[in-house]
């Protein structure tokens, strides 16, 4: 509107001076009008000078108005009293925008200093470097946890461990590691966790660090504590018996009551008792043998050989080793892939193995349905990782049982091991995945293999 107005003002001062220098002209011509000519020149003149004035006045205005903004500089303000209603306007509208200006400003000031004060007050600690170490940003609890004042460059911590400025100057967006520290004789496992970001044309890493020394601690003990009572549980459990049946023989053989070593004489009930005491023996002592070598077996998982293969084939496989299984059983099995010629990066062999474990412990879930079904989905999420999920329509894993399900031996099954769902954890940690179970008892389970 301002501009409007302008054009409309700049319109009437050149119509008006095109008139005035047609009366000059006029006046020249005509001998006893040339005193009022020289009048009218002057005035003329008037006029080209305001005018150029007026228009060099919205000018500078503008050009300040830019430089301003140019330079950040929102202290500046705009009056033009006694100029006409043009330049009063055009002064409030830029003052206008200055004010928008200051406003934005401040609200992002007071942005920056909430953040700053959020990234120096949380207890774990952050750092911002560029890719050439030198240091953007690091917040109180990295200060502390490395007993630092100050870090211009990530090479200086160097005097705390030779390896960790490689480390972190290798590191790009997603990567995680931990890594193992010294600082005045006290140990940190510290736990690694990098990003990445463009700012100011340049690219930034943003790493946070957590020392989890404690914790792993704590998760080490209690998992000790868990396979202590397992193995006390099953080893008691061989050794009782063997203890109780050795004394019987020892007992039945040997005459305790004599001072010298004397053979009882045996009737046929106690060589046959004595018979079935030594198989009893025997047997406890090969199942105490199998035991450790189950025990063996899952500490030798040998390394993922890696290939590149369509998960197709790894679910028709499996149907056709369980076939016979699931037709005597009538148990319906299905499996879908989107899409259809889903790939995968992992061992086949360790991942078939991981599959038929849990399908197997499905089929003994289901065995009591009268619809039992399984079935097998794969497909990549949102953050392209392939999901397979293992479903069945079973009786479902009581509540206080889920957290165990995993641990070396636990089973709930009369002839079951408890090595099948340790094994198929560890072989999805070798693959850099992981397994989770969810479970509603009565309702069925869904075991989750994230690659």
């Amino acid at each position: 509107m301002v501009y409007k107005k302008f054009r409309v003002v700049i319109i009437f001062r050149i119509l008006l001076l095109v008139f005035s220098a047609f009366i000059l002209v006029y006046l020249l011509t005509i001998d006893k009008y040339r005193i009022s000519g020289v009048i009218i020149g002057f005035i003329i003149f008037l006029q080209t000078y305001y005018l150029i004035r007026y228009v060099e006045r919205t000018n500078k205005k503008i050009t300040q108005f830019l430089e301003s903004i140019r330079h950040s500089d929102f202290s500046s303000s705009f009056t033009d009293k006694g100029l006409g209603k043009n330049f009063e306007q055009l002064s409030n509208s830029f003052n206008e925008v200055m004010n928008e200006f200051k406003k934005n400003r401040a609200e992002k000031e007071e942005h920056f200093n909430y953040l700053q004060t959020v990234v120096q007050h949380v207890s774990i600690g952050i750092i911002s470097y560029k890719k050439d170490g030198k240091v953007d940003m690091i917040n109180n609890a990295f200060k502390r946890m490395f007993r630092i004042i100050n870090l211009r460059n990530i090479k200086e911590l160097e005097r705390i461990n030779s390896e960790f400025p490689e480390l972190l100057l290798k590191m790009r967006a997603g990567d995680k590691n931990l890594i193992k520290i010294f600082i005045e004789d006290e140990l940190m496992q510290i736990s690694i966790y990098a990003t990445e970001f463009r700012m100011r044309g340049e690219e930034f890493l943003l790493v946070s660090l957590q020392n989890i020394h404690t914790e792993l601690e704590e998760k080490e003990i209690e998992s000790w504590q868990r396979l202590i009572r397992v193995l006390t549980h099953e080893i008691m459990n061989s050794i009782t018996p063997i203890s109780s049946l050795a004394t019987t023989v020892k007992d039945m053989l040997i005459d305790t009551n004599d001072k010298h070593l004397k053979v009882n004489e045996l009737n046929k009930d106690d060589i046959y008792n004595i018979e079935n005491a030594l198989l009893t023996i025997q047997n406890r002592s090969q199942g105490l043998l199998n035991f450790v070598e189950i025990y063996r077996n899952l500490t030798r998982i040998p390394k993922p050989n890696f290939r590149y293969f369509p998960v197709k084939n790894i679910f028709e496989r499996a149907e056709q080793l369980l076939k016979p299984k699931f037709k005597k059983l009538n148990i319906k099995y299905t499996y879908k892939l989107f899409p259809e010629e889903l790939m995968l990066t992992a061992d086949p062999d360790l991942v078939d193995q991981v599959i038929i474990n849990l399908l197997l412990n499905a089929i003994d879930a289901v065995k009591g349905e009268k619809k039992p079904q399984l079935s097998i989905i794969a497909y990549n999420n949102k953050n392209n990782k392939t999901i397979i999920d293992i479903i069945d329509n079973g009786f479902g894993i009581k509540p206080d049982n889920l957290d165990k399900i995993f641990m070396p031996f636990f089973t709930s099954k009369k002839d079951g091991s408890g090595i099948g769902l340790s094994l198929s954890r560890q072989i999805m940690h070798l693959h850099k995945g992981n397994i989770s179970v969810k479970s509603k008892p009565d309702e069925g389970t869904v075991f989750t293999l994230t690659f």
